[in-house]
């Protein structure tokens, strides 16, 4: 493999949760009087932390959401999780492979531990990742687009950053990949090629059997 430690993105790169979570997120925020659609939800949220739902309806509209929101909305998302969650298709097969050949792999994610966890129990992919395999934005201050997450998980896993590849499928992500010295695999299942390529990603693939190429 080119990259001495292969940092994936979770939602919508490991499980197909942003279909689910962007759902609930737009159904929630109209409930709340903030009408949001899907799309705008997409656009608007998408490999996001939480913290930038509360900031992005702040500046919008002068008004906070309410103090329980993360806890209803993580509520609703869960629900939907073990209701429907599902792996990404060839994510399986990428993490077999990149285990049998003895790669180094990390999960680095906007998402809570928590919201980690429910997903991968649900999907059959906790096998994979173990507690030091994981990192949330809950383990830095800032999340994406600033680059602290990945340099924390870099910086725990022992690699430098310019020996790492992280797959993304948000300009988020992307953006904050590139701020932290790492190549970039967008993953195009739910972005477009265009967006990704002008966050900055170095490479481009549709599929995951498409990934490991990218890899070698």
């Amino acid at each position: 493999m080119r990259y001495d430690l292969v940092i994936f993105d979770n939602d919508g790169v490991l499980v197909d949760s942003e279909p689910l979570s962007n759902t609930v997120l737009a159904g929630y925020l109209t409930e709340l009087g903030h009408p949001t659609s899907y799309e705008e939800s997409i656009r608007d949220y998408m490999g996001s932390a939480m913290h930038r739902i509360h900031e992005l309806v702040m500046e919008r509209t002068g008004q906070r959401l309410p103090e329980d929101f993360d806890d209803v909305f993580h509520s609703r998302v869960f629900a939907a999780f073990e209701r429907e969650l599902k792996p990404v298709p060839g994510a399986r097969e990428v993490l077999e492979t990149l285990a049998a050949d003895g790669v180094p792999y990390c999960v680095v994610s906007s998402g809570s531990h928590e919201r980690i966890r429910v997903g991968h129990r649900a999907t059959g992919l906790d096998r994979w990742f173990p507690a030091g395999r994981v990192f949330s934005a809950q383990d830095v201050g800032r999340g994406k687009p600033a680059p602290d997450l990945f340099l924390h998980a870099a910086r725990e896993m022992g690699v430098a950053p310019e020996r790492c590849v992280v797959v993304e499928d948000s300009p988020l992500g992307v953006q904050a990949a590139v701020a932290a010295g790492m190549d970039v695999y967008g993953f195009t299942a739910m972005t477009s090629a265009e967006k990704l390529t002008e966050a900055g990603a170095t490479a481009l693939f549709a599929e995951m059997a498409e990934l490991l190429e990218l890899l070698r």
